[in-house]
């Protein structure tokens, strides 16, 4: 049997008892040079790249009528680079003149609403998923928005003040590029309408909590909540029906309250330049080499280091995914997803869950009543394993081959219509967030589920003959994360139903808080190597790094429950125990710019790759007995400082 350990990149002069990761990964993060068209590289993308190729073979091969047509026909009109240099910028030409005809805010609303019935962002965001209290129903969530950088916190930090700067530059250069005259001056005026909305967003912190974002407000109380946006107008213009629109979830008040005040004082002026910089800045990347060149150099090199813009084909099948990913999907999975997978991930997922009973009835911190309504939830979730059961019908969406612009367009009104149907009928127990070619997995607290598409049920995550230690260390950690989001901080609060819905006792709450609070404060200790001067955001990252915790100690349980009680082999020299913990570290391989990290320490809940190995193997006792630490290791936690949750 192989092990599915790849052992090439050891660093022999690093101990796994100091530093599982970098003993592990070395010589690759000694020696790998990030590809010039990306901010990170690492084992996931690899799997990304080899899904991005298969797909593009699909895409260049798609002939014919229906799905396949769209297809072509989109991927043409993406690559016709000739036609797209021709018509340069002059698709932005009628809509920057109606929107210097603005002259009052009731006209800024209506044509702010016209464009992002077109696709483009406005003030706030505005989704449709089930109602988190009412898991039945589908209702409209309403969120922050208008920034153009990642987060409330690059508008007022120190530390990001030389991209405050560039971005002024920036802003100046692409209005200069669609024939604007005074682009610094708009640019000056952007910068501070923009700091002013950031100044009412929530942090990344706040803006996770499920109780705090959860706002269930009527009409006339969203009215009376902003009343100097008119909601009517905006709906209208928009072609959304009023009564989706009778209630809603408000995900931050006091935010829609900060865009009233600012609306109440309408400076024209400043609301018209961020209005044409939101058009030009959302279409840069379908126009004219020129304005993409610029748009890239500010978001894709400032702020994340990324020397080069990908190849053209790469960004076509990026757009062919996301316009018509589940038509794609489908010859994907016929492809490259053999049915073996998914009985192998049937059993993978059953023991995972077996092996969270166990944890969970065995929890000498939780309550008998509270471990009854846990072990009910986790009854009752659902896997999706490689793709869906009931696939998307595209027959309504029309494509051809010589209209970017217009196919965006539609695509847009496509998705938009798909998405405002859902008010008023029932939620789709079926639909996926993802698509099956994507590398990826979530959670989602609203129906229970849990969902693994094909894209990531491969090598080295994923093996159909490859020894059990390995696949339990890697896609069965992502598979115990997943289900740990259940029980993390945030889907802690939803039932088994998906709705939030409190079944803690106030004791088992506050043990598991001061649980999660140790867990913060490890990780808020924490600064990655490429960027030394900035630390973790332990609270920003709990949920995730419960869900790695949990994960990684769930799927060692479950390892051991496939082994049905006889003793792993030992293979190229190491236990199954050893194997388990480097295909740990092996699924965490990877690195990232230092403009990235930044970026991703300040804007992701995710931890840094380095952090997600290393820091919660050393709460495990079963990674002591693997590789026999004592006290003397730097991966060394004293026994009472150790997190244990699930």
């Amino acid at each position: 049997m192989k092990s599915g350990i790849d052992t090439s990149f050891v660093d022999s002069g690093v101990r796994a008892q100091d530093d599982l990761y970098r003993y592990f990964n070395g010589a690759w993060l000694t020696n790998h040079v990030i590809p010039n068209d990306r901010s990170s590289d690492g084992v996931l993308y690899s799997l990304h790249d080899d899904a991005e190729r298969q797909v593009r073979q699909i895409i260049e091969g798609a002939t014919g009528s229906g799905d396949a047509q769209k297809i072509g026909d989109l991927y043409k009109s993406f690559m016709d680079i000739d036609a797209i240099e021709k018509i340069g910028t002059a698709p932005l030409a009628s809509d920057l003149a109606s929107i210097d005809a603005i002259s009052t805010r009731e006209e800024f609303v209506a044509e702010m609403s016209r464009l992002e019935a077109r696709g483009l962002g406005g003030i706030f965001g505005a989704a449709i998923y089930p109602d988190a209290k009412d898991s039945e129903t589908n209702i409209i969530y309403l969120g922050q928005g208008g920034l153009s950088l990642p987060d409330e916190s690059y508008y007022r930090e120190e530390q990001y003040g030389l991209i405050r700067e560039s971005f002024l530059g920036h802003v100046a250069k692409m209005f200069a590029l669609v024939g604007i005259e005074d682009g610094g001056d708009l640019a000056a005026l952007i910068l501070g309408l923009e700091t002013k909305i950031a100044s009412h967003h929530w942090d990344q912190v706040k803006d996770r909590d499920a109780t705090l974002t959860y706002n269930k407000l009527t009409r006339a109380e969203l009215e009376t909540l902003a009343p100097a946006f008119d909601w009517t107008l905006w709906l209208r213009i928009g072609e959304i029906k009023a009564t989706t629109f009778d209630n809603v979830i408000v995900q931050e008040p006091s935010f829609f309250e900060g865009i009233s005040t600012l609306f109440s004082d309408f400076d024209r002026d400043a609301w018209v330049a961020w209005l044409k910089w939101n058009l030009i800045s959302g279409s840069a990347a379908y126009l004219n080499k020129a304005l993409v060149d610029q748009n890239f150099s500010f978001y894709g090199t400032t702020l994340s280091g990324t020397p080069e813009i990908r190849e053209r084909w790469k960004r076509a099948v990026s757009l062919v995914e996301g316009s018509l990913g589940e038509a794609i999907g489908r010859i994907y999975v016929d492809l490259h997803f053999q049915p073996a997978a998914k009985l192998a991930m049937n059993e993978l997922v059953a023991n995972l869950i077996e092996a969270y009973r166990e944890s969970i009835t065995e929890l000498s911190w939780m309550s008998e009543p509270t471990k009854k309504a846990a072990l009910i939830k986790l009854d009752k979730f659902i896997p999706k394993i490689g793709y869906p059961d009931k696939w998307r019908d595209y027959s309504t969406l029309s494509i051809t081959p010589d209209d970017l612009l217009g196919n965006i367009g539609r695509v847009t009104k496509f998705d938009r219509d798909f998405e405002l149907a859902k008010i008023g009928a029932p939620v789709d127990a079926t639909e996926w967030y993802m698509t099956p070619q994507t590398v990826n997995a979530y959670y989602n607290p609203g129906k229970n589920e849990i969902v693994f598409p094909a894209g990531i049920l491969q090598p080295p995550l994923f093996f159909l003959d490859a020894d059990s230690a390995v696949n339990y260390g890697a896609i069965g950690a992502i598979i115990g994360h997943e289900i740990g989001h259940g029980f993390d901080d945030q889907g802690s609060k939803y039932d088994g139903d998906g709705n939030m819905v409190d079944w803690w006792n106030d004791a088992d709450r506050a043990e598991f808080e001061k649980r999660a609070q140790v867990l913060i404060q490890q990780f808020d200790a924490l600064s990655p190597e490429q960027a030394p001067d900035i630390h973790v955001n332990g609270a920003l990252t709990v949920g995730e790094n419960i869900g790695d915790l949990g994960g990684l100690s769930i799927a060692y349980r479950a390892y051991k429950l496939a082994l049905k009680g006889s003793q792993a082999p030992v293979i190229d020299g190491l236990t199954g125990e050893q194997r388990f913990f480097f295909s740990w570290a092996q699924a965490w391989r990877g690195k990232a710019r230092p403009e990235e990290i930044r970026r991703r320490v300040a804007t992701d809940p995710h931890s840094p790759n380095e952090f997600r190995c290393n820091a919660i193997v050393r709460n495990l006792d079963s990674f002591y007995s693997a590789f026999d630490l004592t006290e003397g290791d730097e991966l060394w936690l004293n026994p009472e400082e150790r997190v244990a949750i699930w």
